[in-house]
């Protein structure tokens, strides 16, 4: 698990409270009911106006992985594709089926059992580089609806604002009440800016991080798999994965080091 979302919204949060704390305000200032209302629904709202329901599900059901971050160091998976290719060498293609059954993993698992049953490796290459472009596009709907709210939250805030602000028009009368009332209208425009850049934006830019790390990964797989087919030697197909992670862009385990990826 990486906690970054959570260590980053909650910091961003406890700064924003020390500030109204050293300010020598109260929370409970901006913790008003109507604006967070409107901001948090209406946001909502014309987010899923903005696309299908099937596009706010997906996004709902990719949000607790924004949170959760499961990663898997790729080194972990090199070692697991060259102890396949270990396999394959010792006893075959054949083989491979059988620790296919073992897997968890549905893309490898899919593309071993294609293996074992014969498939051109050009035909495997297509099918497999179809799965990938399939996860990244789910992966990118779910990131664009979160990054979509982040840019209607601040909008929804002044329009909160503007309402509060003719009611306070209406009250020019009691000019004693006029100066709560005006700080109350723009609580509306805080929340709108809060929600987007500590919660929305943030958010969205996790899920497509998070994307871009498992499109990764499957590439590995892939890869991986097509040389294992091959008939690639084992230490030379450990040294070829490597080269294909950046390094000094994350860590990894095992013999090696690396990116860390995202499981499935």
């Amino acid at each position: 698990m990486d906690p970054a979302t959570l260590i980053g919204i909650f910091l961003a949060f406890a700064a924003l409270f020390a500030m109204i704390t050293l300010e020598g305000a109260h929370v409970t200032a901006i913790l008003l009911p109507a604006p967070m209302i409107l901001v948090f629904g209406a946001t909502i709202a014309v987010g899923i106006a903005s696309g299908t329901l099937k596009d706010f599900f997906s996004a709902m059901k990719a949000l607790p992985g924004a949170f959760r971050g499961k990663l898997t160091p790729p080194q972990r998976v090199i070692d697991q594709v060259v102890s396949l290719a270990e396999t394959a060498r010792s006893k075959g293609i054949l083989a491979l089926e059988q620790e296919a059954d073992k897997l968890t993993d549905p893309f490898l698992r899919r593309a071993l059992q294609n293996i074992a049953d014969g498939t051109d490796g050009d035909e495997l290459r297509i099918l497999l580089e179809d799965e990938i472009a399939t996860r990244e596009k789910e992966n990118r709907t779910a990131a664009k609806f979160f990054m979509g709210l982040g840019g209607y939250a601040p909008t929804i805030g002044i329009i909160g604002t503007v309402v509060s602000l003719t009611h306070v028009l209406e009250n020019l009368a009691s000019p004693g009440e006029l100066g709560p009332m005006i700080a109350t209208a723009f609580v509306a425009t805080l929340w709108g800016l809060l929600s987007a850049n500590f919660l929305w934006l943030p958010i969205g830019m996790r899920l497509k991080r998070l994307g871009d790390l498992e499109v990764d990964r499957m590439t590995l797989l892939m890869e991986g798999a097509l040389a294992v087919q091959a008939g690639s030697q084992p230490r030379i197909l450990g040294e070829r994965l490597r080269a294909m992670i950046p390094s000094g862009s994350g860590s990894g385990s095992g013999s090696g080091s690396g990116p860390a990826t995202s499981a499935p």
